[in-house]
């Protein structure tokens, strides 16, 4: 195949950003078509050549001459929108979460395994320099067996709460204007793939049980925002660790440092740093305390073509990793039913917070795995 001819669908920050620049320099890709239902984003600037812009997303799959979708929708129906363009026929490069809904998760995954589609998620931490290093020290058994692994995301956010339909853009609660945006609307567990995607890669291991816990609403640092101050879910894994992620956008929080991780096992333990000065760390049994590690965002493997790609270096992994199983077959890493794992546990875990925090089963998306009554339906 020659170049993948990609409609790229939603036109916010994220697609203006990053993912627009960076499909016009990875080798591989041509941009055909530009999607979004708000007209006022329709900006021809964003490209050096003239391309179709739609408002309709069925528009969009009906072309013949787009093989792939770069969907970069942020909205509760963003699962569904990729089973939508599976089921026509065309390769999905999805923006995380992956779903919103354990019934879209289904849906992506039978409408991928039925049309042969390639569906990949632009989950980007996963790559990050530090990652691998704690997985080759798991691995290797320097860890030991381990036991606790936390992650969390604290992003304070408190302006991207509410928009102007009309243009898109970010206004106050106090707007005239004003309505709820996604990320106001959506349970923040929801937005946990940052964190379990690059720690489930580590132990190489799935989420089979989850809880959630919420502060209420509204949310006590913002009270016009709907939104709780804080949500955490325990998860245990098939391979018998206990893991505690958490999420909080609106509780006040120091800009940047919002990703923090941990791992403790039987023969060691590892953390990111906790601030921008701080050092990650690392005690192996034996040592007297833990000391500085020289883990990085940053791969030191990283070609010339990564540097300055975003998120660390990361975001070029994602896209030629695409590329590569769309036009030569590549296994992708976070295949099918690992960005599956990455969004089912957040999803349970807002379910087991409205059902008053009771434990719930992930379901395993595998086909060697048994699929519940109703699935091949996405129920």
């Amino acid at each position: 195949m020659s170049d993948i001819r990609i409609a790229v669908v939603g036109l916010g920050a994220r697609a203006r950003s990053t993912w627009i620049p960076l499909l016009q320099r990875i080798p591989g890709f041509r941009i055909v078509a530009l999607c979004d239902s708000v007209t006022a984003l329709h900006d021809r600037s964003m490209l050096p050549y003239e391309v179709p812009f739609y408002q309709d997303y069925a528009d969009v799959l009906a072309l013949s001459d787009v093989d792939a979708i770069g969907l970069t929708v942020r909205s509760p129906d963003q699962g569904a929108l990729a089973a939508d363009a599976l089921e026509a026929g065309k390769h999905v490069h999805a923006e995380v979460p992956a779903a919103h809904s354990i019934a879209d998760c289904w849906r992506i995954v039978l409408a991928a395994e039925r049309s042969g589609c390639v569906y990949a998620l632009a989950e980007q931490t996963r790559h990050w320099g530090f990652v691998q290093a704690w997985r080759e020290l798991v691995a290797s058994g320097q860890l030991g067996h381990v036991t606790l692994c936390e992650g969390q995301y604290f992003h304070y956010l408190p302006a991207d709460k509410f928009r102007d339909p009309v243009t898109g853009a970010f206004v106050p609660a106090t707007d005239p204007r004003a309505e709820p945006s996604w990320q106001h609307l959506m349970p923040p567990i929801h937005y946990l793939p940052h964190e379990l995607s690059p720690m489930l890669k580590v132990l190489d291991d799935r989420v089979v049980q989850v809880v959630g816990m919420s502060t209420d609403v509204p949310s006590y640092a913002h009270p016009e925002i709907r939104q709780p101050d804080m949500q955490v879910a325990l998860m245990k894994t098939a391979g018998d660790t206990i893991l505690r992620m958490a999420t909080s956008f609106v509780q006040p929080h120091p800009e940047g440092n919002w990703h923090w991780y941990h791992l403790s096992g039987t023969n060691g333990r590892v953390e990111w740093r906790r601030a921008a000065a701080d050092k990650p760390r690392m005690w192996l049994a034996g040592m007297p305390d833990l000391v500085d590690a020289d883990w990085q965002f940053e791969r030191a493997d990283a070609p010339p073509a990564a540097v300055g790609s975003g998120h660390g270096d990361a975001d070029y992994y994602t896209h030629v990793a695409f590329r590569d199983a769309v036009r030569d077959g590549t296994p992708l890493e976070l295949d099918l039913y690992r960005a599956m794992d990455t969004a089912a546990p957040a999803i349970l875990a807002a379910s087991s917070i409205a059902q008053g925090s009771i434990p719930l089963a992930v379901p395993d998306f595998r086909p060697n795995a048994d699929r519940p009554p109703g699935a091949e339906y996405g129920g």
